[in-house]
C-alpha cells in the first residue's frame, strides 16, 4: 500500500508537469510571435493549444537513424539522464503547506546536486556520437553549467543566510512578513541571469548555437531521444522558475491575492459570485480551496517568471562564448562575493541573524 500511494503521488506531480511543459512551448511560440508581429501556431486546437502534441507526435512517430560510429548505449542514455534529473528535481517542491512529495530539510542542497547531475547527460550524449558539432556543444554547455552553478549557489547562500535553513518550505514561510525580492533584489537579478544561462536559454543558448555548432549537442539526435531532451529544457526551465518564486516571491503565499480577487469581483460589480463565496475568511479557511489558492499562487508567479524568460529570449542577441564566460567570472562573481561579505554583516550590525545560524 505504500509503494502504491508513493506511485500515485509521482504521477500527481509529474503528470502536471509534462502538461505543463507541452504548454510551455506553445506559449513561447505564441508569445515570441506576438512579439515580432507575426501569427503563431493557430491552427492545430482551439487558439493552436494542441500544436505541441502534434509536434511531439511527429517526433515520436519519426523512424529513427542512429550514427554508425556513434557509442550507441552513451548516445541513448544521455537524453535519458538529462530528462530524469530534470524532472527529480520536483520531488522537493511545496505546492503548499505539507504539499510536497518529499519535504526534505536539504531541499535546497538536493536541487542543486540534481541540476548539477543533469550536465552528464548532456557530456555523454555530445561525446558519444562522435561528431565534433556535438562534442563542441557539449563542452561549452558543461563549462557554461558548471560556471553559473557558482552565481546560483552563492546567491542562493545569501537567502539562506536570512533563513538560516536549507528546508524551501522554511525559507517560504520566512517570507510572510517581506518576499526577499525586496531587501535581496540585486541578487534577484544576477539570480535571474544565473538561471536563463543555466536552462541554456537564449541569449545564452552558446550550446546549441544554429549558426555556429549546427544544433550543439543535440546535431545527431532525432525523433524520440531528441523529444527527451527538448522536454528536459523545458523542463528545467519551468522548475527554475519554481525555484526563483520560492526564493524570491513568497512561493505559494498568497497573501495579496484575496485582496486582488474581491477587488476584481467588486469592480465588475460580480455580487453574485460574492454571495456564493461568502466571506473571504470563511472561504479561505476552507482546506481544499485554501490548498487550490496555494497551487493558484505558486502557479501566477512561475508563469510570471516563464513570461520574462521568453521575454529575454526575444529581446537580447546572442553573445559570443567568450564574452558569456568572462562576464560570469569578472562581472557576476565579484559582485556576488561582494555581497556574501555585506549581507552578513549588516545582518550581525542589526543583531538579526536566524537562530540557527552562527557565525564564529
Amino acid at each position: 500500500m505504500p509503494t502504491l500511494i508513493s506511485i500515485v503521488e509521482v504521477l500527481l506531480v509529474t503528470v502536471p508537469v509534462l502538461l505543463t511543459v507541452a504548454f510551455v512551448t506553445v506559449a513561447e511560440r505564441k508569445t515570441m510571435a506576438s512579439m515580432q508581429r507575426r501569427l503563431g501556431p493557430n491552427i492545430v486546437g482551439y487558439y493552436g493549444l494542441l500544436q505541441a502534441f502534434a509536434d511531439a507526435l511527429k517526433l515520436l512517430l519519426k523512424e529513427y537513424v542512429s550514427p554508425t560510429q556513434a557509442n550507441l548505449i552513451l548516445f541513448f542514455l544521455g537524453p535519458i539522464i538529462t530528462l530524469i534529473f530534470s524532472l527529480l528535481g520536483y520531488a522537493v517542491i511545496p505546492f503548499g503547506p505539507g504539499l510536497a512529495v518529499s519535504d526534505y530539510n536539504l531541499g535546497i542542497l538536493y536541487m542543486l546536486a540534481v541540476s548539477s547531475l543533469a550536465t552528464y547527460g548532456i557530456l555523454l550524449a555530445g561525446w558519444s556520437a562522435n561528431s565534433k558539432y556535438a562534442f563542441l556543444g557539449s563542452l561549452r554547455s558543461t563549462a557554461q553549467l558548471i560556471s553559473y552553478e557558482l552565481i546560483l549557489s552563492s546567491a542562493i547562500l545569501l537567502v539562506i543566510m536570512l533563513t538560516g535553513s536549507l528546508n524551501l518550505t522554511v525559507n517560504i514561510e520566512a517570507q510572510r512578513a517581506v518576499w526577499f525580492i525586496i531587501p535581496l533584489f540585486p541578487i534577484f537579478i544576477i539570480f535571474f541571469i544565473g538561471s536563463v544561462a543555466e536552462t541554456n536559454r537564449a541569449p545564452f543558448d552558446l550550446a546549441e548555437a544554429e549558426s555556429e555548432l549546427v544544433s550543439g549537442f543535440m546535431t545527431e539526435h532525432a525523433a524520440v531521444v531528441f523529444v527527451f531532451f527538448f522536454l528536459a529544457e523545458y523542463a528545467s526551465i519551468v522548475l527554475i522558475c519554481i525555484l526563483t518564486t520560492i526564493l524570491f516571491l513568497g512561493g505559494y503565499l498568497y497573501d495579496y491575492l484575496p485582496v486582488f480577487l474581491f477587488t476584481f469581483i467588486e469592480y465588475f460589480n460580480l455580487d453574485f459570485y460574492l454571495n456564493y463565496l461568502g466571506n473571504k475568511e470563511v472561504l479561505f479557511s476552507d482546506p481544499i480551496i485554501e490548498g487550490f489558492i496555494y497551487g493558484l499562487s505558486l502557479g501566477l508567479k512561475s508563469c510570471l517568471m516563464i513570461f520574462v524568460f521568453i521575454w529575454v529570449r526575444a529581446s537580447f542577441p546572442r553573445i559570443r562564448f567568450d564574452q558569456l564566460m568572462s562576464f560570469c567570472w569578472i562581472v557576476l562573481l565579484p559582485i556576488v562575493i561582494a555581497f556574501i561579505v555585506l549581507v552578513p554583516c549588516i545582518l550581525y550590525s542589526f543583531e538579526i541573524i536566524p537562530n540557527n545560524v552562527y557565525l564564529f
